[in-house]
């Protein structure tokens, strides 16, 4: 069976591509839609990253408000996506993440991780990608 998308690119959150120069790009992207990074790590630091900019510029402060910002209704369930997170983090759609936790971030990357690929992450390349910060 062939890997999800997200975990073949190392992209665990699918960011799609733009002009982002983002910290550990593989220096040839050959997806054409969606980045492609050199390990798990810079993949989740992109992640985590992405949704410390929507707290900070874009002003999301709960699990739903990212989700809706994250994963917009003109590509995806939104409301399903909002309802797999908040079961997997075990906390109500109105919760407000701590953007600067590593423990709470952990939680919400691992949580985005499954939806958008189906199968569980691995906190310890959530944590790695943290570090990079």
């Amino acid at each position: 069976m062939a890997q999800p998308r997200g975990i073949r690119n190392c992209n665990p959150g699918n960011i799609r591509l733009s002009g982002d120069k983002w910290k550990g790009l593989r220096p040839e992207q050959t997806d054409g839609q969606f980045c492609q990074f050199t390990d798990m790590a810079h993949g989740y630091r992109a992640l985590i990253r992405t949704l410390q900019t929507y707290r900070q510029k874009h002003g999301c402060r709960t699990v739903a408000d990212f989700i809706r910002r994250w994963a917009p209704e003109h590509e995806n369930n939104t409301a399903a996506y909002i309802t797999a997170v908040c079961q997997k983090m075990q906390v109500p759609s109105t919760y407000e993440p701590d953007t600067d936790d590593r423990d709470t971030m952990t939680a919400f990357a691992a949580a985005i991780s499954e939806v958008e690929n189906g199968i569980p992450a691995q906190t310890a390349d959530i944590r790695a990608g943290w570090e990079l910060l």
